[in-house]
């Protein structure tokens, strides 16, 4: 018997490599911009509506109204894009947008209650939905999967950095001038952003399948499988959300109003550095236990602030979850990628961030009612993760593709299990990500 050769060992991947991929550094980049609104815009409109003269109520109200029609909008603006590619979607959304966002900023007290409900409802019906066309855009621009994986990491972990710029920058904008200017700057940044992603050539290449907007079974999108998951992720955005109300309820018994915001930084930080560590390497096992592995670690991440602890303790306990936050989502769209029909990822895609922010709204709703209960609300965010965890639990067996859908002849092939699935390609790579 002839001696085998020794195997080649695979190339290392670095981030440095992904960023330098061609495409990657401008779509990502883009994203990051174009999506500053979602994390600016709540605070903007709550700051304007006050500086007008209406009550913290109203602003809420408008902050709320502008979260949930962005959310509702994301599967509609995600099946438009399979349809008729990205950039003929992204494009009008971010120009209706920032012109939305612009005339609430020039009503000032003038228009009244209605007309600026009605304008920010139209914002955030408006705003681009980039994450899933991103997300959609990855396996194109990347086809080697263990780069894909490490890119949808840092994508994923990344996100953090949103919510910790996005509220900085209007505090600052609206200290140095007012909050009218923070709503001009907010419109420019979303249209610079979805126009440096959308007039880049994978979003102007991409389009429809046919097989998924022809008509037949193809065409359905929603099964058993997915609507597990989703649900599953809306206990995700249950706890955020609640996590969100509880920091502000810790600040005022403690009386350190910074909490308000530091709890949430820390969170977001602990996502990124999750992202970062995740990305660094493959990993053992299937998506799906990976899933669930990151599931059980985001509800144990919780558990230490059943103990009410004080403002160090907590601060540094929620970066625990937030870490375990990228795994969860990063799997999640894995999965996902795996369970839709060839051609319907983008509205797929659009689903799953509109769970977890129906999730978060839910949480935030509930934890305002209990927010004066201190122990209630700090089990909050660990009954949205044990939630979580539950349903995932429950749907394992179904979270793998029994084989290639049907209606889609003369498309590639979908994986019959996850062991011949994209990501499953990486649990068999032994090459870590540095």
């Amino acid at each position: 018997m002839s001696p085998t050769a020794p195997s080649t060992p695979a190339p290392r991947i670095t981030y440095h490599a992904v960023l330098g991929s061609p495409h990657v550094a401008r779509l990502l980049g883009g994203t990051l911009t174009g999506r500053l609104p979602n994390a600016m815009a709540p605070v903007a409109i709550v700051l304007w509506a006050t500086a007008s003269g209406g009550s913290i109520a109203l602003g809420g109200l408008l902050s709320a109204l502008y979260g949930l029609a962005s959310s509702l909008a994301q599967p509609v603006k995600g099946r438009l894009m399979d349809r008729h590619g990205q950039t003929a979607v992204h494009l009008p959304a971010a120009l209706l947008n920032a012109m939305l966002l612009v005339a609430l900023a020039a009503t000032g007290h003038h228009g009244g209650p209605a007309l600026s409900t009605a304008i920010v409802v139209a914002a955030g019906l408006t705003t681009p939905s980039l994450e899933a066309g991103l997300r959609a855009l990855w396996p194109t621009v990347l086809p080697n999967p263990r780069m894909r994986h490490a890119a949808l990491a840092l994508d994923t972990g990344s996100q953090g950095l949103l919510y910790i710029v996005g509220p900085l920058l209007v505090a600052a904008l609206t200290a140095a001038y007012a909050p009218s200017c923070a709503l001009v700057v907010t419109a420019a940044l979303g249209l610079i952003g979805t126009a440096v992603v959308a007039l880049a050539p994978p979003s102007r290449r991409r389009r429809p399948v046919q097989a998924a907007t022809d008509g037949g079974p193809g065409r359905r999108l929603i099964s058993l499988r997915l609507v597990l998951l989703f649900i599953s992720l809306a206990g995700v955005g249950f706890a955020i959300g609640a996590m969100n109300v509880w920091s502000v309820a810790l600040a005022e018994q403690h009386g350190q109003s910074m909490l308000s915001g530091i709890i949430p930084a820390a969170f977001s930080t602990g996502s990124l550095l999750g992202g970062l560590v995740y990305g660094r390497r493959t990993w053992k096992g299937t998506t799906t236990s990976r899933l669930i592995t990151g599931g059980a670690a985001f509800l144990a991440g919780w558990l230490p602030l059943l103990a009410v602890l004080g403002p160090g303790a907590a601060t540094a306990a929620v970066i625990v979850p937030g870490a375990f936050l990228t795994v969860i989502v990063a799997c999640a769209f894995l999965t996902t990628d795996t369970l839709a029909p060839a051609g319907r990822t983008s509205e797929a895609y659009a689903w799953l961030i509109l769970s977890i922010g129906a999730g978060q709204s839910t949480g935030t709703a509930l934890a305002g009612r209990l927010a004066e209960h201190h122990l209630a609300s700090a089990a909050l965010p660990a009954a949205g993760a044990a939630f979580a965890l539950t349903i995932l639990l429950a749907a394992r067996p179904h979270l793998r593709p029994a084989g290639p859908l049907p209606g889609t002849a003369g498309t590639t092939a979908r994986p019959q299990a996850e062991a011949t699935s994209p990501e499953q390609q990486l649990n068999t790579a032994s090459v870590p990500l540095t």
